[in-house]
């Protein structure tokens, strides 16, 4: 009976502690979106050497690139900044920053204030913020945002005017993802015509096979499956298919050497499937798998050059070693990315595995400009050095997102 009379008076106290906590996040928040703004004012390139707030944020704060997007975009609503010229932008919402800013809104709360004002014309603002946050006072975003849309509806009953009587873009929308067995999933929406061009397609090619086997018994989910892959085998074999990093698309099939000659173990598929080894000794004169050997420890062909260009063989040995951007936390395969030369090929750099690091666009820009450098360990691999005002030991990092190749010593 004891413990439970206390009951209301520690959950009291438990729920003041958690709301003094919130608030105190939310003004941190509130500060750092005020500092991002700041930041950008002054330049972030030429304070940090990084492209946008949202990008040094990833890195000093571990922040994934859309958080901090939306942290800044967030932030720029609610703090006046200035043009290219000098010329003051007035904030969109000042009164909900001074809110924000003593821990008073939630993040919802602020994109609910924003997004309706984005949508209210200019002599209105002042107004329908004031009622927007005297209503935030006692209710939940949600509600807000249902006092949002009416006073939408009333300012504009007619609703927005047609920007364009042009035929609107096709709805057309491809994803393709790899689950941990091995399996790929894919779905997608079309407008009309292309599912029709794509049907018609298929259906060509998911006649049921008539062979000296017998009757062809899949199903017709089955022949759609095998169509869509005789599919995307005759687009390989197009002349007309564009190129990445200079050469046609192709799949690249690693296996030992041991493994090769015996036909038992594993092989790498591309960026990171698996196929048997048995099954790499079939398509090795395919001409859209490349076979690629490898010796004892792993280690593909050196193919040096004393020119500038990387070859076509040398950059599949970087593909081997890197497996994608080499960049810590990059998730970037290696179709993303190009070949980097340590010590720049002008300065007397060679164009072999030693020089050479792969990394897609974005990290390779940023190396350039930033204070991140580059450069191969003991053990072959590269390894990047920080910048002073990410970490002052500047304590070597390495990019483990990627899958090593299965047979390495």
């Amino acid at each position: 009976m004891t413990d439970n009379a206390a009951l209301p008076s520690d959950a009291v106290v438990l729920a003041d502690r958690i709301g003094e906590l919130v608030a105190c996040m939310r003004t941190a928040e509130a500060e750092l979106g005020a500092l991002l703004v700041e930041i950008e004012q002054r330049g972030v390139m030429e304070l940090f050497g990084y492209r946008s707030a949202a990008r040094l944020l990833e890195h000093l704060a571990d922040v994934p690139k859309q958080a901090g997007e939306r942290m800044v975009k967030r932030a720029r609503a609610l703090h006046p900044g200035r043009n290219l010229d000098g010329s003051p932008i007035p904030a969109l919402a000042p009164a909900t920053g001074v809110a924000a800013r003593a821990g008073e809104l939630s993040t919802p709360m602020i994109d609910v204030i924003t997004g309706v004002l984005t949508q209210v014309p200019p002599e209105h603002h002042a107004g329908v913020e004031q009622n927007l946050l005297s209503f935030a006072a006692d209710a939940g975003h949600k509600q807000v945002a249902a006092l949002g849309a009416r006073i939408l509806a009333h300012l504009n009953p007619d609703g927005a005017e047609p920007a364009t009587t042009e035929p609107a873009t096709p709805t057309r929308e491809l994803f393709l993802r790899r689950k941990r067995t091995g399996i790929w999933e894919l779905n997608g929406t079309f407008d009309d015509e292309t599912g029709t061009r794509a049907s018609a397609v298929l259906d060509a090619i998911a006649e049921r096979r008539t062979s000296d086997e017998g009757p062809d018994h899949r199903t017709l989910p089955q022949r759609y499956g095998d169509a869509f892959s005789d599919t995307i085998d005759l687009a390989l074999n197009s002349p007309d298919l564009p190129t990445q990093a200079g050469e046609r698309a192709h799949v690249m099939v690693a296996v030992s050497l041991a493994d090769l000659k015996s036909g038992v173990g594993t092989a790498t598929l591309g960026d990171a499937g698996e196929m048997s080894a048995a099954e790499a000794r079939v398509h090795a004169c395919d001409s859209m798998l490349i076979p690629a050997v490898m010796g004892e420890k792993s280690e593909p062909l050196n193919l040096g050059r004393l020119r500038r260009l990387i070859s076509a063989g040398l950059r599949r040995a970087l593909y081997l070693r890197d497996r994608g951007c080499a960049f810590p936390g990059c998730h970037r395969p290696p179709r993303h990315c190009q070949g980097h030369h340590i010590r720049h090929w002008a300065d007397g750099g060679p164009t072999d595995l030693t020089n050479l690091v792969l990394m897609c666009a974005h990290h390779h820009r940023l190396l350039h400009r930033s204070g991140w450098q580059v450069r191969i360990a003991a053990d072959g691999l590269p390894e990047f050095l920080p910048p002073v005002f990410l970490d002052k030991r500047r304590k070597p990092r390495r990019n483990n997102l990627h899958q090593p190749l299965p047979f390495a010593a």
